[in-house]
């Protein structure tokens, strides 16, 4: 069985395209999408219409992720992030705001063998791998899993493996029988490439490969729309021609 995970989008049609073509080659059996999809400025809207696409002809489950649950809140002088939220609101399609909000925030694979999420299972902003600027401990990402796996992780369990996102970084650590992935992002990358990402699973039962697919996609035109038409886009262009953070812009 192929899994294609991806997630973080960040309304960045561009990439999008390129990484939908590369899923398509590796012709997955079931596909997941780990959220964040449309909170970017690189033509958010188109993103969206292609997520929809991925959905209605692949069947891809869908997980709601955290800017996915800030497009569900009520716009007040002490919402933050409210300017950029204000300018999603007024160029996606209606609806779209709503329905990413109330995604869930997990999701099963391969007869639950293969456990998704944004954050982690529980919460779309619990970072399950990262502790601060570092990685966290194997106690601390077992603490995070909680009893989401079953009782006993190596006999009780049915996971194999649990795929997240949300920290835009690529991640594969093994704890006992249990492979954990975090398959990095579509777009606003954080580790200096400005390559779109996202991860392939093979196997089934107990037995999975992970590969890290990383995808080269026109960088140049998604900067330009984000210059052109974006909330805050001179960032938004910065952070997609250099694959790097700014310390001022936050999820």
């Amino acid at each position: 069985m192929k899994i294609a995970v991806f997630g973080d989008v960040h309304g960045n049609r561009f990439a999008l395209e390129a990484v939908l073509r590369d899923m398509e080659a590796h012709r997955p059996d079931e596909w997941v999408n780990l959220g964040d999809g449309l909170f970017g400025g690189a033509d958010p809207a188109g993103a969206w219409a292609l997520q929809r696409h991925i959905r209605e002809k692949y069947g891809a489950q869908e997980i709601r992720g955290n800017t996915d649950e800030r497009l569900g809140e009520p716009l007040t002088p002490e919402t933050k992030k409210r300017e950029m939220l204000a300018w999603l609101h007024s160029v996606l399609p209606a609806g779209a705001a709503e329905y990413v909000a109330k995604l869930p925030t997990s999701a099963a694979l391969a007869g639950g063998k293969v456990l998704a999420a944004h954050g982690s299972p529980s919460s779309a902003w619990e970072y399950l791998l990262r502790e601060g600027e570092g990685w966290a401990s194997d106690e601390r990402v077992l603490e995070r899993l909680g009893d989401r796996l079953g009782d006993g992780l190596g006999d009780g369990g049915e996971a194999r493996v649990v795929v997240v996102g949300h920290s835009h970084l690529e991640h594969v650590r093994q704890l006992g029988p249990l492979t954990v992935v975090n398959c990095g992002a579509v777009s606003r990358q954080k580790d200096g490439s400005p390559l779109a990402r996202w991860v392939l699973l093979e196997g089934e039962g107990d037995v999975w490969n992970v590969t890290f697919r990383r995808v080269p996609y026109d960088v140049e035109a998604a900067a330009r729309w984000a210059l052109a038409s974006a909330h805050d886009g001179e960032k938004e262009a910065a952070q997609l021609r250099t694959g790097q953070e700014s310390r001022q812009r936050g999820g």
